[in-house]
């Protein structure tokens, strides 16, 4: 099966799962083609209850996105206040 490149970046607390252990928030990854978000995310081990919403090219999307080659994810956790 081949591959394809995705630019993602993890905002805030979600940069712990970085594969560079949250020194860079931004990194490049080599998926198979057919990857969807929500596989990205079991890739990279982030739990569901930490992610509030993505943005792929700049639009919003949904975890059955199925992510193209150089496509640029941007992930960010729910914000707490108070």
């Amino acid at each position: 099966m081949s591959t394809l490149k995705v630019d993602v970046r993890l905002y805030a607390t979600l940069s712990k799962y970085s594969p560079a252990g949250g020194e860079s928030r931004s990194f490049t990854m080599e998926v198979e083609r057919g990857t969807t978000l929500a596989q990205l995310y079991e890739i990279l081990r982030i739990p569901p209850g930490e992610i509030k919403q993505a943005f792929i090219n700049g639009r919003r999307v949904e975890e059955d996105y199925v992510l193209q080659d150089k496509d640029e994810i941007g992930v960010f956790p729910p914000v707490a206040g108070g």
